[in-house]
């Protein structure tokens, strides 16, 4: 269940209003800026957006990105863009980065339905003049391309139909590359890229039982090796979102400094999905709630921005 709970009745002209005025005269109100936008579900705010030029003339975007800075801009930025938008933009930001990590394709592949998935492909085109499946290709090499490509280019069923004879026969398949440390063997991408999620859950279920123990505790941890990294981040993702999505949030708070990219992703990209469920098995698996973390963890007005995500009144 989503944490942003929105109004079902608002006036998206006195929504524009508001958030003009805050951006008027000397300094910003950003806690304006959070009252509006924080507690306004996607359609809102795409017509927020709408209406905001309409009368204003001006893109309310690219005037919230002149008037705020640092994180708090970043999370008010990724929050605002219709959702296909934003995870295109997220996409693209980590594939410029140097370096080998791709966990959020791997996030977007692997925890968004068929349609979403199709969604930011296409916002991702429009956006960019380029594929997303084309970018990633570009960016990585060898198995770990090859991974990355099939998953991103998925057009997976979406029903609840499940073959048992299948998922016994590509469990006991997934166990013998993995014995066999064969885990670029084509039958792993394959199964993984390709089968429904309901199908992938009663092939995990089925390794389970055949072995005694899960998939990802058979699959090496903290390989250096960056294809076995995402095999291993793909298989979690589609196993267990939430619980994915719980560690990134702990490892994003826990230690020294605090990784405020995966915190804001976390919360911006699953405040109108599951975060509620995520936020109940962080506090579960930490004795801690997640507001309060958060709440230690960051400041200001980016503190009080994922606050209000997380559906508290700030």
């Amino acid at each position: 269940m989503a944490t942003v709970s929105a109004p079902k009745q608002v006036s998206v002209k006195e929504d524009a209003e508001a958030l003009r005025k805050a951006c008027q005269g000397w300094g910003t109100d950003e806690k304006a800026i959070i009252a509006v936008l924080g507690r306004r579900n996607a359609a809102q705010r795409r017509q927020i957006r709408h209406v905001y030029e309409e009368i204003y003339q001006e893109d309310l975007i690219k005037r919230l990105e002149s008037e705020l800075s640092g994180h708090f801009e970043k999370a008010v930025y990724r929050w605002i863009l219709d959702p296909p938008d934003r995870d295109a933009v997220l996409a693209n930001v980590e594939l410029k980065k140097s370096g080998n990590k791709h966990h959020v394709i791997v996030e977007i592949s692997c925890t968004k339905n068929p349609e979403e998935l199709l969604a930011i492909r296409r916002a991702y085109h429009a956006r960019y003049k380029r594929s997303l499946e084309e970018e990633v290709a570009y960016h990585t090499k060898g198995d770990t391309r090859r991974l990355l490509v099939a998953l991103v280019s998925a057009f997976r069923y979406y029903g609840e139909e499940i073959n048992t004879t299948l998922a016994k026969s590509e469990a006991k398949k997934l166990h013998e590359a993995i014995k066999d440390k064969k885990f670029d063997n084509e039958d792993v991408i394959r199964i993984l890229s390709t089968r429904s999620i309901a199908q992938l859950q009663a092939t995990f279920n089925c390794y389970r039982e055949q072995e005694g123990t899960s998939i990802t505790k058979n699959l090496p941890k903290n390989s250096s090796d960056e294809y076995i990294a995402m095999l291993r981040m793909a298989v979690r993702c589609l196993k267990d979102p939430k619980k994915y999505f719980e560690k990134v949030l702990r490892r994003s708070i826990e230690g020294i400094g605090t990784d405020e990219d995966a915190l804001t992703r976390v919360i911006v990209t699953r405040a109108e999905k599951d975060l509620k469920e995520i936020k109940e098995l962080y506090h579960k698996r930490n004795n801690v709630p997640l507001d309060k973390a958060v709440d230690k963890e960051t400041s200001g007005d980016y503190k009080d921005m994922l606050l209000t995500l997380l559906g508290n009144e700030v």
